[in-house]
């Protein structure tokens, strides 16, 4: 899985609308290049960052760029999201999980929430950003799930929508508490 965020989703933006604290353990589900990744890691200066990825390439260009901005607080996991205890990382240990334009490449969604959910904390937050379906820049390949059915999803996951973030035209933005 490859996150392909391309230039038009602002993290910067998005991660303002959203309460962050520096010490604050993050998990980027198909963290892809690190467009949210490094990012982030400047948000919770006194927190961690683990991108977790199934390509190598990826992983390797995240180190780099972290490398490259001085960010030392970034761990590159390679992993299969799509299997319960696959990101590596142990239960409850995470403050938010990010899956920003994840869910579209894969067939196994619920899994990838389930691993989501055991991953994080009792008081922690799921980010769900993906492609609005139809829209101009939405990729004609992969299983593009509209808003509703991802928040149906996370919520028969036992996840409880708390709000939706102000986003680009291509892109729908999700936060939901911890079951």
């Amino acid at each position: 899985m490859q996150n392909n965020a391309g230039g038009f989703l602002n993290p910067e933006t998005i991660l303002e609308q959203i309460d962050i604290r520096g010490n604050m353990k993050v998990a980027d589900f198909g963290c892809g290049h690190g467009y949210f990744s490094i990012p982030l890691a400047k948000a919770v200066n006194q927190g961690k960052v683990y991108a977790l990825d199934v390509m190598d390439k990826a992983l390797e260009s995240v180190a780099s760029k972290a490398k490259l901005e001085d960010i030392s607080n970034i761990e590159t996991i390679r992993c299969n999201l799509e299997v319960i205890g696959g990101s590596k990382l142990k239960e409850s240990s995470i403050d938010l999980a990010f899956l920003v334009n994840i869910l579209f490449q894969s067939q196994k969604k619920p899994e990838i929430l389930k691993e989501a959910k055991r991953v994080l904390k009792l008081s922690g937050r799921l980010i769900i950003i993906d492609w609005i379906v139809g829209s101009s820049l939405a990729p004609k390949e992969g299983w593009l799930i509209p808003r509703e059915q991802a928040q149906s999803l996370a919520e028969a996951e036992g996840f409880s929508f708390d709000q939706e973030l102000e986003m680009d035209h291509q892109h729908y933005g999700l936060i939901f508490k911890s079951p």
